[in-house]
């Protein structure tokens, strides 16, 4: 991948080939094989979270297929979302392509189309022109008629492992002259929630602000608003300690910070899990003196000894994580964690 000048980092390190693709082999192996073998589909549904790839891998079968720009149709379906608009499609292809073997469309949020538009479509996904190929890309599969559904090959994109993003924009940083420390490239992973578009994005910020263009964690803390190590390690200490109100306070200071809610919690959530690791495979403690700082890893260590951090620690801040969305105050599930978990029970 080659980076041109003036680009976003997503853009500019966007995979070209199939082989650049990552963390998607159970796509592009598929599709590859396909074309190999001539048995390219008129249909394609693409379904995954945000940032998974969807267009880009889309982008690449026409390419491999050797459609030209001027054959390539991308169409936004949050903005097109009418019958009409569908309309216009279909009169079109019905018009032989420029330069290409196929037309080649692409409705990317595909899932906005109304039912009327839906209903249009599927008469032209039922009797396609030969010289035409749709890729249908969506966030949210379960809004696509079961009709159009049926009627495409469905590819499922999954979201890239926390390694996978940590990888990439560890590749991407050297590639752009900098070095990037492994703890500080898995918090930009943690971050970006399994996209890749996130977390380059995540990483062209920090680089922006870099000044030696050797970035360590704490640039990317303060760029990314993301709770100073010392208070997350506050919080695991006073949490194994049950000590509630030592570790309520450093929550509410990281809330007077506005250090978004989801994120500590999601640190708490990655930083348990090791702990738990540590103590029933302590094998894996080479592998986690990678992804953590040695501060963190030195904590991790000492709270694994600790009889007070069980399975049911880890699960109640899984649970406080998930109900934040609906939260009328956005860390008050985390606090009523806090509290469940450092109060002891009474029988």
């Amino acid at each position: 991948m080659k980076k041109e000048a003036h680009q976003t980092l997503y853009r500019a390190y966007r995979p070209q080939r199939f082989e650049e693709v990552r963390g998607q082999s159970q796509v592009t192996d598929t599709l590859k094989a396909a074309i190999k073998n001539k048995k390219i589909a008129h249909a394609y549904l693409f379904s995954g979270g945000r940032g998974t790839g969807k267009t880009t891998v889309a982008r690449i079968l026409a390419r491999e297929v050797g459609v030209s720009d001027k054959d390539l149709y991308e169409i936004d379906a949050a903005s097109n979302t009418g019958v009409d608009n569908i309309r216009d499609l279909r009169e079109g292809v019905n018009v032989v392509p420029f330069e290409s073997p196929y037309k080649f469309y692409i409705i990317d949020e595909a899932h906005m189309l109304s039912k009327a538009a839906f209903n249009a479509l599927l008469k032209t996904l039922e009797e396609p022109p030969a010289h035409v190929i749709f890729v249908l890309a969506t966030t949210e599969r379960e809004k696509i008629p079961d009709t159009i559904q049926s009627r495409c090959e469905v590819y499922a994109f999954k979201q890239p492992t926390r390694a996978v993003l940590a990888e990439i924009v560890s590749d991407v940083a050297k590639s752009e002259g900098y070095s990037l420390e492994r703890a500080a490239a898995e918090l930009v992973a943690l971050l970006a929630e399994g996209s890749f578009r996130d977390a380059l994005s995540i990483l062209q910020k920090v680089l922006t602000v870099s000044k030696d263009k050797k970035v360590d964690v704490a640039e990317v803390e303060s760029v990314t608003g993301a709770p100073k190590g010392e208070v997350v390690r506050t919080i695991v200490k006073a949490i194994a300690e049950k000590d509630a109100p030592k570790a309520l306070a450093a929550v509410r200071a990281a809330v007077k910070e506005n250090i978004d809610a989801r994120v500590l919690t999601k640190l708490l959530i990655h930083r348990f899990r090791v702990v738990l690791l540590l103590r029933f495979a302590p094998d894996l403690a080479e592998e986690f003196s990678h992804e953590l700082t040695e501060a963190d890893l030195a904590l991790a260590k000492d709270v694994a000894k600790n009889a007070n951090v069980t399975s049911d620690t880890l699960r109640a801040i899984l649970e406080a994580y998930s109900t934040m969305f609906y939260a009328a105050v956005p860390h008050l599930p985390l606090e009523l964690a806090i509290i469940d978990i450092t109060t002891p029970r009474t029988t």
